[in-house]
């Protein structure tokens, strides 16, 4: 019997899968649990529409973020801050820090979560990150810390 797994089930696939199994399997366990639901033409093309609903938002959300990508792509994010003798900062320019000064800058929003800072900064200079926003798109920041 074929069905379609609207969950996922150790042993036999993950939800949206469609497999061809027992039909004693099917009837007493997958369609008995609501594990999974029988492959008719109705509950295909049903499946058939989520996933193609589900790409479609997958898309979008790539479009949106290679478009912040090439808005930010190697541009200059200048933070001041001070700092003590020998140039040291008190404290140091975070990732926060960096997500906040580019929402000033250009009111977009970027999660602190996806900037890298390769390292603490701790003093006055020149600095490169990196931006990983998801579905693979990722960029290079320049951050210059002044006084």
């Amino acid at each position: 019997m074929k069905v379609i797994l609207l969950k996922d089930v150790k042993g036999s696939g993950k939800a949206g899968d469609i497999l061809n199994v027992a039909d004693g399997y099917a009837r007493n366990f997958l369609l008995a649990k609501g594990y999974a639901c029988e492959a008719n033409a109705k509950n295909l093309n049903e499946l058939e529409g989520k996933r193609a609903a589900k790409q479609h938002k997958l898309d979008v959300e790539k479009a949106d973020n290679e478009k912040i990508a090439d808005i930010l792509k190697d541009k200059t994010i200048e933070i001041k801050s001070k700092a003590g003798k020998g140039g040291r900062l008190f404290g140091a320019v975070t990732a926060l820090t960096i997500s906040e000064r580019i929402k000033e800058q250009y009111g977009i929003d970027i999660d602190k979560k996806k900037i890298s800072t390769n390292g603490e900064i701790k003093s006055y200079g020149d600095y490169k990150v990196t931006v990983k926003l998801p579905q693979g798109v990722s960029f290079n920041l320049n951050v210059k810390v002044l006084d």
